[in-house]
């Protein structure tokens, strides 16, 4: 068959594209910028609000996947034009065109009961397919679990903590899907010869909650069992009203879906593949758990590690810029030489390169990063020569000022080392 996948860049459009073209149909992947690629359509889901842009690209078409879904608005990228308009239109244009099947995914909770933009908005587009004389079928998928999806990286990286965070206690009910399960529920649609017009709960074998979802994680990874910290929900509420002017996937409309809670039947799920969808317990395999296990911690101890070393840098030169006694710094200065005109420049130059430092580690993109780190660790090179040449009576301080520069020195070399490592975070 001849399939016309919108959003096949996206997390289920990926698995699901590849799924289909092993099946033997030709996939036409709907993306925002074909580059002049084989098999790539150009949409742009911002501004194709209309049936007669689209049905050009329908001659031939059999089957209309609709896989386009955002989870926070960007500019032009409105819930409105994403989940609603432009899926309307297509779905009309596909009509009109005598496209034998469409198939939308859409989500768990757009229903009548939808209080979020998101759920709302994908249910403006749901209820106008149930409307057409095609055979549809409405996929409304629960939270979707898979190797390389942004939520999967996320709550691996939360059960990976030391204390794993639940917000309200981790009382929420979800019930997630394997991406492989979905993906072959997806693809039996698309194959059913029968008639076809329906909505299909995409969900796992079990409802589960927030807080056993994340211990069971947890457990899959390999770690070591720990405690669970209850997150109150007015700090939760303040955190997702900071999260919505940071990149993430925390917001007010994201902790809504989650309070509101994300299970259904898993009848019709199970019916379809013939047999029960995978359990969410053994959602992480085996052999890859470890690999795993090592990329959820270094998806929070590398931006702690990257937050101490810049505080220590601003940290130290705000108190050379006068918070430590200005004549003092000048005595230490005078031991190594430095006396005169020359005594406030190094004082005030040293200090204002350590604030530079300090800013610099959340100013510079990656790539240039590298060379922060690396100037980083020559200057500290440079005190530690000069230091334990003139003053040598630091090494046996008490209080290991100059024994402190080889941890700081060992932590800015691994954040060097692990600048250019591949993050495991896609959507």
């Amino acid at each position: 068959m001849n399939i016309l996948l919108c959003g096949a860049n996206g997390f289920i459009g990926r698995h699901l594209a590849a799924a289909l073209a092993a099946r033997g149909h030709r996939v036409l992947r709907g993306v925002h910028s074909a580059d002049g690629l084989d098999d790539a359509v150009a949409i742009d889901y911002t501004r194709d609000h209309s049936p007669e842009i689209w049905r050009p690209r329908l001659k031939g078409v059999d089957v209309v996947i609709n896989a386009v879904g955002i989870l926070r608005e960007v500019g032009g990228a409105t819930f409105g034009a994403l989940h609603a308009r432009a899926p309307i239109a297509l779905f009309e244009a596909a009509s009109q065109a005598g496209v034998r099947r469409i198939v939308q995914i859409s989500a768990l909770g757009a229903d009548d009961k939808a209080q979020s933009r998101y759920h709302r908005s994908k249910k403006q587009a749901d209820d106008y397919l149930a409307t057409l004389p095609v055979d549809w079928v409405v996929v409304q998928p629960s939270l979707v679990y898979g190797p390389d999806g942004a939520s999967a990286r996320l709550f691996e990286t939360l059960a990976s903590l030391p204390f794993v965070p639940l917000p309200a206690g981790g009382r929420q009910a979800i019930q997630p899907v394997h991406i492989d399960d979905l993906v072959e529920a997806l693809v039996r649609l698309v194959e059913h010869e029968g008639p076809l017009r329906g909505v299909l709960p995409a969900v796992g074998a079990e409802a589960i909650t927030f807080r056993d979802w994340l211990m069971s994680l947890r457990a899959q990874l390999g770690l070591p069992r720990t405690l669970g910290l209850p997150i109150p929900h007015w700090m939760m509420r303040s955190a997702a009203a900071l999260g919505e002017r940071l990149p993430g996937l925390l917001d007010r409309e994201t902790l809504a879906m989650l309070e509101r809670g994300n299970t259904a039947s898993c009848e019709t799920m199970t019916a379809l593949l013939g047999r029960l969808p995978r359990d969410a317990s053994r959602f992480i395999a085996a052999d890859t758990a470890r690999e795993r296990a090592l990329t959820a911690r270094s998806n929070w101890m590398l931006p702690l590690l990257r937050f101490s070393v810049a505080l220590v840098w601003i940290l130290t030169g705000l108190v050379s810029l006068g918070l430590y006694p200005v004549e003092a710094s000048y005595a230490l200065l005078a031991q190594v030489g430095i006396t005169g005109a020359a005594a406030p420049v190094a004082l005030y130059g040293a200090a204002l390169l350590d604030l530079a430092f300090g800013v610099g580690v959340y100013a510079l993109e990656p790539p240039r990063r590298r060379w922060l780190w690396r100037a980083q660790m020559l200057l500290i090179l440079a005190y530690s020569v000069i230091i334990a040449l003139a003053l040598p009576e630091y090494w046996l301080h008490p209080f290991g000022p100059l024994l402190k520069n080889v941890p700081l020195f060992a932590v800015i070399l691994l954040l060097h080392e692990f600048e250019d490592v591949p993050r495991r975070w896609t959507t």
